[in-house]
């Protein structure tokens, strides 16, 4: 019995190790976890607000799963997340006008954050001004670039915010409405497809900056 035992035990083949998945795909899960929250609209908020400074994940992701899971809210979420993303960019502002200096090599860890982009910065908000800041919060290019060096380089705070809030609303309100008209067909290839959207949206990433380097 002991014999028989043994070679069962020894012909057992090992465990396979689980893989992680990647730590963007980790991040944009816990993300969207707190969709199925108490505190989900808390959350849209803070991470709308961090995203604007250094959190990675665009609070978009759980904007998405919101407006699919409580469709007559989809303005009351897309208004949330407005909100935190214009207080976190006056926030990442402050941070650049009058921390800069002690934060800078933590900041400059970021991605999208490296001393190369700050001083390509510093002549495009001489040219662009409030547009570049309008431009940065409609699109993909990184917003807390934008936020941090606007600081930085002491863009008139006012106009600043005038950017943020056409250029975040007009972003987070466009997702709020297609979803509210389309969302019951979108979500599927979301979640299929998540892999292709992210490399998507690096390219966009690296257009944004290929473009603000040649803006004249």
């Amino acid at each position: 019995m002991s014999d028989a035992s043994s070679v069962s035990t020894e012909e057992q083949p090992a465990a396979t190790p689980v893989k992680k998945p990647p730590l963007h795909r980790r991040l944009y899960n816990w993300v969207l976890a707190w969709s199925e929250s108490k505190h989900a609209s808390k959350a849209l908020f803070l991470i709308a607000f961090a995203e604007s400074s250094f959190f990675p994940v665009p609070p978009d992701v759980l904007l998405i799963a919101l407006v699919l899971g409580s469709h007559r809210e989809a303005w009351r979420f897309a208004s949330i997340c407005l909100a935190g993303s214009v207080l976190g960019g006056a926030a990442g502002y402050g941070i650049g006008w009058g921390l800069w200096e002690a934060t800078q090599g933590i900041f400059f860890k970021i991605p999208g954050l490296t001393p190369a982009a700050f001083e390509t910065m510093a002549g495009r908000y001489e040219e662009w001004g409030v547009m570049l800041v309008f431009l940065a919060a409609f699109t993909p290019i990184p917003y807390k670039l934008i936020t941090i060096s606007a600081g930085v380089f002491k863009l008139n705070f006012l106009s600043f915010m005038a950017g943020s809030l056409v250029g975040r609303g007009g972003r987070f309100f466009l997702v709020a409405g297609l979803l509210y008209f389309f969302g019951p067909k979108i979500r599927p290839h979301i979640d299929k497809h998540f892999e292709k959207l992210a490399i998507a949206f690096g390219v966009l990433l690296v257009g944004g900056f290929v473009a603000m380097k040649y803006l004249r």
